[in-house]
């Protein structure tokens, strides 16, 4: 008898799409950008990098772990962009 080769089918979703991946890098750079500044009646600021903190939240519960360095280093980078550029939320005391 000759046998027959099988050739293993890829799961089904197994992959992430490229659109997938480029709107999670969009999305973990708004909300890595988000600070939360308060600023005392003297005028000195304490700033809180709360999307940071969220993102993290995100990056640890998502599906695809292959990709967990890259998506920290670009929460990290737009943590950057954020306080340099002034984002997020003011709230004064």
């Amino acid at each position: 008898m000759a046998k027959t080769k099988t050739t293993k089918k890829p799961k089904a979703g197994a992959a992430e799409l490229d659109s997938t991946f480029f709107l999670k890098l969009v999305l973990y750079v708004i909300i890595g950008a988000q600070w939360l500044r308060f600023t005392t009646a003297s005028g000195s600021q304490v700033p809180l990098p709360i999307g940071l903190f969220i993102g993290i939240l995100f990056v640890q519960h998502d599906h695809f772990r292959i990709d967990r360095k890259i998506e920290m280093a670009v929460l990290l980078v737009a943590m950057m962009i954020g306080f340099y550029g002034q984002v997020g939320v003011f709230v004064n005391l």
